[in-house]
């Protein structure tokens, strides 16, 4: 599977045969290029064929957010048999009855690491604890750019004590064969950064 990271939470996932990019933002919104290429779904649809089903487990954004608090959701699904969480625009502490059905499905984290309006780093914490992904990927911190109110993905990576991988490109290929033994995180470039 290719992992790309384009900025923000919006992610392109490529295996068993898709395209798949996730969590677009409004490029007015968000300050960052819009994402032009071409994809077999955006979103998280339920079906995407080739035998890829997306589950999603219903979360909140927080209560403090101008449209429905409720209307989010962490996402997992399975390409070229690694299994990838993406952690939506989730704002609060995920209880039990959210992260039971997501333990064993997340061997790649898709990490809200910026704080603001979405989780905070203690709770962020937890649920990778609980989790237990392979591969952890920060997103939705603070880029060149970004005109949201994030933190920088130091104050992450300070809490953590996982090794760290800097690539220095957007891009991962993950094959279950070379996950890492030992929980890593791997700090993307923003394809589209500002």
């Amino acid at each position: 599977m290719k992992i790309t990271w384009y900025g923000h939470a919006c992610f392109r996932l490529e295996g068993s045969g898709l395209s798949i990019v996730t969590d677009p933002y409004t490029p007015e919104s968000a300050g960052l290029p819009p994402v032009t290429e071409p994809a077999d779904a955006v979103e998280s649809p339920v079906g995407l064929g080739n035998g890829v089903e997306v589950r999603a487990v219903a979360a909140s954004e927080g209560s403090d957010r101008p449209d429905d608090p409720k209307a989010n959701a962490l996402y997992t699904l399975e390409l070229d048999g690694v299994s990838v969480c993406h952690m939506g625009d989730v704002g609060t502490p995920l209880a039990e009855e959210q992260l039971a059905p997501l333990r064993g499905r997340a061997e790649v984290l898709l990490a809200l690491a910026g704080g603001g309006l979405t989780i905070a780093l203690p709770d962020l914490d937890h649920a990778i604890e609980e989790l237990d992904p392979r591969l952890v990927i920060p997103m939705h911190y603070r880029v060149p750019g970004i005109r949201y109110r994030l933190g920088p993905v130091e104050d992450f990576l300070a809490r953590r004590s996982e090794p760290v991988e800097r690539p220095g490109t957007s891009t991962l290929d993950v094959t279950r064969e070379a996950l890492p033994e030992r929980r890593t995180i791997v700090v993307l470039e923003p394809l589209l950064a500002g």
